[in-house]
């Protein structure tokens, strides 16, 4: 969410279509997102926002319906039975969860700006989520799902990954703002990736990974696709911090300059 007011907001009166289109003119950067961030989840965001505009909701209620959905969803993992059914609930629940963590953030923007409290609580909800996705896999696999109990090595240190990936990732951000002397997230015009980078960061997209719980019923199947994703979440990690180390001291040194 964005702390900064933008333009005043539409009419709650205005059609679906005029809200869609105005979210557009207001969606974040593309620079550094996947392709299911840019192609499906923030355009499905779009939509939800504008139905939660009209419905006159706040953002923080849009915070509250995500967090509903991608809870359940991670309860059904952790247990529920690996059925076909209970494999698709699964997928479901946690990639609408993840639409509707977008469409909060698009709603914020829509109403003419956000504040920390909401963006404060969206990250928190965000953080628990990411922690509990891994616990819940690995309280599925201890009870059973994993053939082995060496399997179990996997999301414990997938849950370290995740949480020490997404406070990077949430500091770095921040101490861009701050750098550049705002609060607001950086919106379409300044700045993207190419196709190709959005297309090979797939497997660390948090979308993507909901979407593989639809083989959650097959568990040497997941437990091999979980574990690729793994790896992959781990070289992205040991490239990408030293990147942004290297960017925080280039801040440093400009602003001594």
């Amino acid at each position: 969410m964005q702390v900064e007011q933008t333009e005043p907001p539409l009419a709650p009166s205005s059609s679906h279509h005029q809200l869609v289109q105005a979210l557009r003119s207001k969606q974040k950067t593309s620079k550094g997102a996947s392709a299911y961030a840019r192609y499906l989840n923030r355009p499905a965001g779009r939509h939800f926002a504008a139905l939660a505009y009209r419905l006159h909701m706040t953002p923080n209620g849009v915070t509250a319906v995500s967090a509903l959905c991608s809870f359940a969803g991670i309860g059904l993992i952790a247990f529920a039975p690996a059925t076909p059914v209970v494999s698709v609930v699964i997928a479901l629940l946690l990639v609408l969860g993840y639409a509707l963590d977008s469409a909060d953030g698009q709603l914020a923007r829509l109403r003419g700006g956000g504040s920390f409290a909401g963006e404060w609580l969206d990250h928190v909800v965000d953080a628990v989520k990411m922690a509990s996705l891994h616990l819940a896999v690995l309280v599925a696999w201890y009870q059973g799902y994993a053939e082995s109990s060496a399997w179990l090595a996997v999301p414990l240190l997938y849950q370290l990954l995740a949480v020490v990936l997404f406070f990077a990732i949430i500091l770095t951000d921040q101490m861009r703002r701050a750098h550049r002397g705002s609060t607001a997230t950086r919106l379409a015009g300044e700045g993207s990736s190419s196709v190709l980078y959005s297309l090979a960061v797939l497997p660390t997209e948090y979308g993507v990974l909901c979407l593989a719980f639809l083989l959650w019923f097959i568990p040497p199947v997941f437990s091999v696709v979980y574990a690729v994703f793994f790896g992959v979440n781990a070289c992205f990690l040991l490239l990408a911090l030293p990147r942004w180390y290297r960017e925080m001291r280039s801040y440093g040194a400009a602003d001594k300059a």
